[in-house]
């Protein structure tokens, strides 16, 4: 989908989709949907200097890439009732360092994760969502539903400060959105 397109589509929850999956695997898959489109939109023609740029100080818009693809991952994982690998707690750790990686390499990057992780997602339509999880080390009790929804949630927040972030670094002002 190009980002023209995406712009001229009401937002994925509008569209009709999905149908077929329940109401809050639904509302899940449409925020990683509205996140791929958002970045593309956003984030398509950036440089790379523009990917890793922090104006004000503000984490770079390859950051929040990498931290909802990775946020996701973790998330998912917890859903399904395991701990992280090793792989992924060294991914966490690599999150916040430049990337390095070509500005289409990175988006691609982004989007794959986005699917993997709507497969995943697509595999609890029939899943107690009440069903007790636990996250962290410090195993904080939560539910399978709860999960779910913060993968959604957590993903929007980012994708809000990546937006803006972005803004910042072309200079656009909203009037010119």
């Amino acid at each position: 989908m190009t980002a023209t397109k995406a712009t001229q589509l009401p937002e994925p929850w509008l569209r009709g989709t999905l149908t077929e999956v329940p109401a809050v695997i639904r509302a899940v898959l449409h925020a990683l949907e509205l996140a791929r489109e958002d970045a593309e939109r956003w984030c398509g023609d950036m440089t790379g200097l523009e990917l890793n740029a922090r104006p004000k100080g503000l984490s770079p818009v390859a950051f929040h890439l990498r931290h909802i693809s990775g946020s996701v991952d973790r998330l998912l994982t917890y859903a399904e009732g395991r701990e992280l690998s090793e792989q992924q707690l060294a991914e966490l750790k690599r999150e916040t360092e430049p990337a390095g990686a070509l500005p289409r390499t990175l988006l691609r990057e982004f989007a794959g994760s986005m699917e993997r992780a709507a497969e995943r997602i697509r595999a609890f339509a029939g899943a107690n969502l009440e069903e007790e999880r636990h996250v962290g080390r410090k195993r904080l009790p939560t539910t399978v539903g709860a999960l779910l929804v913060h993968v959604a949630d957590h993903t929007q927040r980012h994708i809000g400060q990546m937006v803006t972030t972005a803004k910042l670094v072309r200079g656009l002002s909203s009037e010119n959105s």
